[in-house]
């Protein structure tokens, strides 16, 4: 049996094609990860971006980045050499000789293959005489000259040759190893052992270990525990948090403190310029000596985050805090808004925990819209547009106009809207109306039901209740297109306009609301006339005998055609009632046709619609969409935020949340978005709404109503209909089962 035996690397030469293997699994997908892309794209839509926010801040600072950064170049160069190494032991490694070759002994001796045993000793013996050591000659070449003319002269030899490749027999099973014979040389064993512990023991654990504590202390959001306890104590233990509030609470986060995060930091100036910005800013609850609020860093966050809501100018040397403090903003908010929904739920299943009520949740967005414009929650959502300072609102407020809101100002006609905003030039007028056009309007679309029940309309008490919200975004400018392309209403409609101005329905404002006037004044017709007393009577022929002609004759004519169609009816009964016993069944059993096809098609519309559903979720579960949708026009946020918007259902009388707020986040074009709640546990009518808000505009807010009804659990039958056997079928079913026990025992005694 053959032995086993193992070689390092004495040249050097195995190790070339161990490294260049290792490298090129590094460098390779380093380069596909790694390379910055196109930095044209990039640029080209920055580009495009230009018109709409380039007076934005997140814009600018966005382009000085890209021209002052040398990050895409030193990876470009670090990539180069990276292949300029693969590339070079490559070539190493194709210049290397061949070490294991075949053995053939017509080689060692310079012979053609099959050359007789005279041509073999001739030649041994030319070869011999000129490497023999005794006379000077190669000792090795020698030996291999001796052991190649006893490969082909001796049978034996010949024979192990041919069947193990080598003359003296099968050789021993050798492992290379792809390591420099250096490294495991007694002289160099310290220094190895060096490093090995140098790298097991000191350098691993120390990068385990760093991230596993830099893991442990934030969430799944990158936000720091501390801070997540942090606002669960003080939303638990205020549960009607106002704004006021609400700003001490946010900027007491953690991430402000330079003892838990290093991107925090407390300057030697601050102890100047902080005290400075609060004498500008007023009362802000500095004497308060509650902890954290009374702490130097969250006064100052408290300080910096006021003064953007404000507008206010800063110096250079806190601007940079002022913009770190701003861009934690909307992240920790939508922490506070998840603490608060976590809150509310343990109330709810476990009871007797107080849960923040609805305006604190609401307040939490709020100011999330607030941080991203630089707004106060009290200023005209109209200073979210480019060239709009406070003196220009009165231009926007006056009687002629009453423009308050965007949607306001999207409902002028153009020519009203360039008057209103004279004091823009023709530059400045067409940028406010090409920021205004970049706005989102969404249209919401509701429909309520109950999945999984037979009657999916029916709502019963204590079902889970799925509202599906179709949500389709769309731009402003779109608004004035239609308000273009619609025709110029007519003198005398221009003179109703004027008499009703309160009725006009604006473009931005839902259709439905002149669906829902019609139907009330379709319940007002149908309601029941009161008994007419005899004050009314006197009354009413006080005022026939004014004058009030015309309505006499309009009521005759009307009570005359009741009396033809009173008679028509009448003679169209009496036609019906001539009619034979058979056609009338005939007629009762087509209706009773047509009432079951109805049926049949409206279960087979629900069962369709139950499978679109089921294929919906399937398909939400499986792919990933992207959270970039539209970038956000933000005057005085620091860098690019994206449109996204929180969607739930509320109860405004009771303030609370029906079901916890929903982040929507890949709303693009068009989403559909479910929402299930626990329908009440008592019968009646309920109003909740269901309520959109924008987490970055203000003023964009839709509240749509939503009525529940509901009715009695259906009641668990204990026998049901399927298991009642007719007592004629177990009569009719035993003659059967004696008969057979008959027939059975027949044949038994003829086999007997």
């Amino acid at each position: 049996m053959a032995g086993q035996q193992f070689q390092y690397d004495d040249s050097g030469n195995t190790f070339f094609y161990f490294l260049t293997s290792f490298v090129g699994l590094i460098v390779i997908p380093a380069t596909y990860y790694l390379w910055p892309r196109d930095q044209n794209a990039e640029q080209l839509r920055l580009k495009s971006l230009r018109r709409v926010h380039g007076r934005c801040l997140w814009y600018r600072l966005r382009l000085m980045k890209s021209q002052q950064s040398i990050v895409p170049t030193l990876k470009k160069a670090a990539l180069l050499f990276g292949w300029a190494v693969f590339l070079f032991l490559a070539y190493k490694v194709s210049k290397l000789d061949r070490e294991y070759q075949e053995y053939n002994p017509y080689e060692v001796l310079n012979l053609d293959a099959g050359a007789s045993v005279a041509e073999i000793k001739k030649q041994y013996r030319v070869l011999s005489l000129k490497h023999h050591p005794d006379k000077g000659g190669d000792e090795a070449m020698f030996m291999k000259l001796a052991k190649a003319y006893s490969a082909l002269t001796n049978e034996e030899s010949r024979k192990n040759w041919e069947t193990y490749g080598n003359p003296d027999g099968p050789r021993v099973t050798s492992f290379g190893i792809a390591l420099p014979a250096w490294i495991v040389d007694q002289k160099n064993s310290m220094l190895v052992l060096l490093v090995y512990g140098l790298a097991f023991m000191v350098i691993l654990p120390v990068v385990v270990g760093t991230w596993w504590y830099r893991s442990i202390r934030y969430s799944g959001d990158q936000i720091l525990i501390n801070t997540t306890q942090l606002f669960m104590h003080f939303m638990y233990k205020t549960p009607t948090m106002n704004m006021k509030r609400l700003v001490m609470v946010l900027t007491a986060a953690f991430e402000f403190d330079p003892r838990s995060n290093k991107e925090a930091i407390i300057r030697p100036t601050d102890n100047i310029e902080v005290p400075q910005l609060i004498r500008e800013l007023g009362n802000i609850n500095v004497k308060k000596k509650e902890p954290p609020f009374c702490y130097p860093y969250s006064l100052k966050a408290r300080v910096l985050l006021l003064t953007h809501l404000a507008r206010m100018d800063v110096s250079e040397n806190i601007e940079e805090d002022q913009r770190f403090v701003v861009k934690k903003g909307p992240a920790l908010l939508q922490e506070m808004i998840n603490v608060g929904c976590q809150l509310t739920m343990m109330a709810t299943s476990r009871g007797g925990l107080r849960a923040p009520r609805l305006t604190s949740i609401e307040n939490c967005m709020k100011l999330s819209q607030m941080v991203v414009q630089g707004l106060q929650e009290a200023k005209s959502p109209l200073l979210q547009l480019p060239h709009f300072e406070e003196e220009h609102l009165r231009y926007c407020i006056s009687k002629k106009y009453k423009v308050r809101t965007l949607q306001d100002l999207v409902s002028l006609r153009d020519s009203d809207r360039r008057n209103m905003l004279r004091f823009l030039g023709d530059e400045k007028y067409d940028e406010v109306m090409a920021v205004l056009g970049s706005f989102p309007y969404i249209n919401m679309e509701t429909k309520l039901q109950v999945l999984d029940d037979e009657d999916s309309n029916n709502i019963t008490a204590g079902s889970i209740v799925t509202v599906t919200v179709t949500l389709t975004r769309k731009r402003m400018s779109e608004m004035f297109e239609k308000e273009e392309n619609a025709p110029l209403p007519t003198e005398e409609a221009n003179t109703e306009e004027q008499g009703d101005a309160k009725n006009k329905t604006k473009v931005w404002q839902n259709k439905n609301k002149g669906a829902k006037k019609a139907a009330k004044s379709k319940k007002k017709k149908l309601t029941k006339k009161k008994p007419v007393t005899q004050q009314q009577a006197k009354g009413d022929k006080a005022k026939q005998a004014n004058g009030n002609v015309a309505g006499n004759e309009v009521a005759a004519s009307k009570e005359e055609e009741d009396d033809l169609s009173d008679k028509g009816s009448e003679s169209d009964e009496a036609e019906g009632n001539k009619d034979s016993p058979s056609e009338r069944d005939e007629e009762s059993d087509k209706q009773s046709d047509t009432e079951m096809d109805e049926i049949a098609g409206d279960d087979e519309e629900e069962w369709e619609a139950l499978q679109q559903s089921i294929q919906r979720r399937e398909r939400a579960l499986l792919e990933t969409k992207s959270k970039v949708t539209h970038p956000v026009y933000s005057l005085y946020f620091p860098e690019e935020k994206q449109e996204w918007w929180w969607l739930y259902i509320a109860d405004r009388k009771e303030q609370t949340l029906v079901s916890m707020p929903n982040h929507v986040c890949t709303l693009k074009d068009t989403e559909e978005v479910e929402l299930k709640f626990p329908a009440p546990s008592k019968t009646g009518n309920y109003q909740y709404s269901v309520i959109l808000r924008s987490d970055s505009f203000m003023g964009l807010d839709q509240v749509k109503p939503l009525k529940l009804e509901v009715h009695e659990a259906k009641a668990m039958l204990d026998n049901h209909p399927q298991w009642d056997i007719p007592e004629t079928e177990e009569e009719e079913d035993d003659p059967e089962d004696s008969d057979g026990i008959e027939e059975s025992e027949e044949d038994e005694e003829d086999n007997d």
